[in-house]
């Protein structure tokens, strides 16, 4: 990805190309930053137009690659929760506890925690595509096998490894938008990528309850598996790298061959190169998450939406089942609501952000940084506690479906305009954008494996209606807050641990 300069003074008349004095200032700073391209990397583009620049491809080209990806990651949020209302027949047919099998189910997240750090590392080493497709081959051999015997020591390996493999999709998808969208077109950008996996918290279930009643379930994980690996063909075909220093990198290198060798994996060489820069990138979103506050606070807000998120996807099905006494297959079908929140999450609120940004950025003498991502995502944190409370206590006094629905749409188009925030406002600081992503996403899977561990505890003993108000009264303590930090004090968080 290629760094886009930050704080610089914006306004109409700039856009309208009346200020020529701000027009020389871009000039000078596109040539420097062409030029500090070639220091890095030992090339640079031809010009700021060059077309071989991702930020330059055409939108055909931009539209095709989004969607190929966001198929991917589809995937991925239908392993998530596909198991949610087949748990029960799993844990009969594998011989397990409900508490064990919630463990299944919540392992997967264990994987994207930690899959990242390696995905992050080896895409920054070789780049967007290879990477994606690599880990995408990666899913569907551990998904596949999920099922096989029935066995619960492969069942649980299977989902820890699978999720490894999934984090792909996470880690890299707004990354890559970030390599192919300006800032200004950032909140478009992830809402056409997001547009068709935000439907998988739907689809799983649904999958997961007709399952359930009218194929075997194993037949989820392999359906899913079919689905990746056609994904991945298509990938193949139509994805184009649009990492810019592998671009560059490959430019330097077909200009001299000596400035970047390339070793044989038959070689020692080859595997010592490999480790000294995986040692390095591995390192670095640790390194960001344990030095750099800004990161931790997006982490604490991210994570408890996630968690919180993960544990009503586990939980969802069985509310429907139990306390409304809906068959499997119509009880999934409440999972609309949640696609319908998390649509109207992504599509509206992306617009809604860069319509935020641009009012910010055309202010007379206005200076963009991250910060103005911030007046998009204070609404969006209220969002959530309203909606657990709505739909806790709809559920607690079993009010009709409707009514449960439009507090679970609420709180999930709460969560994924957070998440869609806090995306915008990593991209716009780190230049290393798969690696904040890693490092920020950490906490937030480790959440979403933790929390539906205890859901059902927690709402057997306090229910619906008192277990998500103590919920919400976690979320405004620790995570509401964190958006007004940001807004007075952003600036400073920031430059904490910050390198020059």
């Amino acid at each position: 990805m290629t760094a886009e300069p930050k704080e610089i003074p914006q306004g109409p008349a700039v856009e309208a190309g009346r200020d020529q004095k701000y027009l020389a200032i871009v000039d000078d700073e596109a040539e420097a930053k062409l030029n500090g391209l070639r220091e890095a990397h030992g090339a640079t583009w031809d010009s700021p137009n060059d077309p071989h620049n991702p930020y330059n491809w055409s939108l055909t080209r931009k539209v095709s690659i989004a969607i190929v990806v966001s198929c991917g990651q589809l995937a991925t949020l239908m392993s998530t929760s596909m198991m949610a209302a087949a748990l029960n027949q799993i844990a009969e047919d594998v011989g397990l506890s409900i508490s064990v099998t919630q463990i299944c189910f919540s392992i997967f997240l264990l994987g994207l925690a930690f899959g990242p750090f390696l995905v992050a590392a080896l895409s920054e080493i070789y780049g967007r595509k290879f990477v994606w497709l690599v880990s995408n081959v990666w899913y569907i051999l551990w998904n596949s096998l999920c099922p096989v015997g029935n066995n619960p020591g492969l069942m649980m390996a299977g989902r820890f490894l699978a999720g490894c493999g999934a984090s792909a999709g996470v880690t890299l998808t707004a990354p890559m938008m970030a390599d192919l969208f300006h800032a200004k077109d950032r909140g478009k950008s992830l809402a056409l990528a997001t547009l068709i996996p935000y439907l998988g918290p739907a689809l799983g279930p649904i999958m997961g309850g007709l399952a359930s009643q009218h194929i075997h379930w194993h037949w989820l994980f392999w359906i899913l598996s079919s689905f990746e690996a056609l994904v991945t063909v298509l990938g193949a075909i139509i994805l184009k790298e649009s990492y810019t220093p592998t671009l560059l990198r490959r430019k330097a290198r077909a200009q001299n061959p000596n400035l970047y060798p390339k070793n044989s994996p038959l070689t020692q060489q080859f595997y010592i190169d490999l480790f000294t820069q995986l040692r390095k990138n591995i390192y670095r979103p640790l390194r960001l998450l344990l030095t750099r506050p800004i990161i931790q606070f997006l982490a604490i807000v991210y994570g408890l939406d996630f968690g919180i998120y993960v544990l009503m996807l586990s939980t969802y099905a069985n509310l429907w089942i139990d306390r409304y006494h809906e068959s499997e297959t119509i009880s999934s079908l409440n999972y609309l609501a949640i696609a319908i929140g998390t649509t109207i999450g992504a599509q509206a609120g992306g617009h809604l952000m860069d319509y935020i940004f641009r009012r910010m950025r055309d202010r007379p003498g206005a200076i963009v940084t991250p910060e103005f991502r911030i007046p998009y995502m204070i609404p969006s944190v209220l969002l959530i506690p309203i909606g657990l409370v709505w739909y806790g206590w709809s559920a607690e006094n079993r009010i009709s479906w409707v009514v449960v629905d439009i507090g679970a749409a609420i709180f999930t188009a709460g969560c994924f305009m957070v998440g869609q925030g806090m995306l915008a406002y990593l991209l716009d600081e780190f230049a290393h954008a798969a690696s904040a992503n890693a490092a920020t996403r950490m906490l937030s899977n480790i959440l979403g494996f933790a929390f539906p561990i205890f859901a059902p505890s927690l709402y057997d003993r306090l229910g619906f209606g008192w277990g998500n108000t103590l919920l919400a009264l976690l979320y405004l303590g620790l995570g509401v807050p964190i958006p007004f930090v940001l807004w007075f004090w952003g600036p400073k968080i920031r430059a904490i641990g910050k390198e020059v």
